[in-house]
């Protein structure tokens, strides 16, 4: 089987990728990135996913951005929003994305896979810059010249299958495969038990896309 590494936060986006990946014939080898978010239950919501989800392979990498804060998810100071806003929000981790991709790399690379796949979306994607298909593009080139792999004409593919999709599809997609999202932490501010705000913009975008799926919406809420 062909080898892949799969970016899983524990959100729904990456749990459906994962499900793809594996779908799709690749053997998947999941990473999770601990980088000082305000909870740790999406991490959790990881770890039952690659164990469900059928993830050969599953590690959690540490690196902490609160050094640099910066996002309302790495900095306590900084309070979540609750409210749709325009602009790129306070959610917004700098560099986040390039970070855990060259992590992804990194790994890739040891296992001489050519393939990394990762759940970013440039529908609801909250106006995140490093969710768009630009930058994925320039991801997989600069990918492709910074590698010994690649260089030795092993090119590495970057997939993010979801980029065109609406969250109604990717629910649509997920199920099909049989992706449990009940398993799933979307929320930015969930507790330690997962359950979720119900007030912060993924939140917003997850029952969004339930409701526009016609799928019941598992996840569990605060006043649930």
């Amino acid at each position: 089987m062909k080898r892949a590494v799969v970016l899983l936060s524990g959100g729904l986006d990456s749990a459906t990728v994962l499900a793809m990946a594996w779908s799709r014939g690749f053997q998947c080898y999941a990473l999770s990135v601990d980088y000082g978010q305000r909870h740790h239950a999406e991490l959790a919501a990881a770890q039952r996913v690659a164990g469900v989800l059928g993830a050969h392979e599953h590690r959690v990498i540490n690196i902490d951005l609160t050094a640099f804060g910066g996002s309302a998810l790495t900095d306590n100071r900084i309070a979540v929003p609750e409210h749709a806003s325009s602009g790129i929000p306070l959610t917004y981790v700098p560099a986040r994305n390039t970070i855990m991709l060259s992590l992804a790399l990194a790994w890739a690379e040891v296992l001489q896979a050519q393939d990394i796949f990762i759940g970013v979306n440039a529908v609801d994607y909250s106006g995140y810059p490093d969710c768009r298909p630009a930058f994925i593009a320039a991801f997989e080139q600069m990918a492709n010249l910074a590698t010994k792999a690649a260089v030795e004409g092993k090119r590495l593919s970057l997939h993010a299958p979801l980029i065109d999709m609406s969250k109604a599809e990717i629910i649509r997609q997920g199920t099909q495969l049989g992706v449990g999202y009940a398993l799933t932490v979307s929320c930015y501010q969930a507790d330690e038990q997962g359950r979720a705000c119900g007030r912060c913009d993924s939140c917003r975008l997850r029952r969004e896309g339930f409701q526009s799926a016609g799928i019941p919406d598992p996840t569990r809420y605060y006043e649930a």
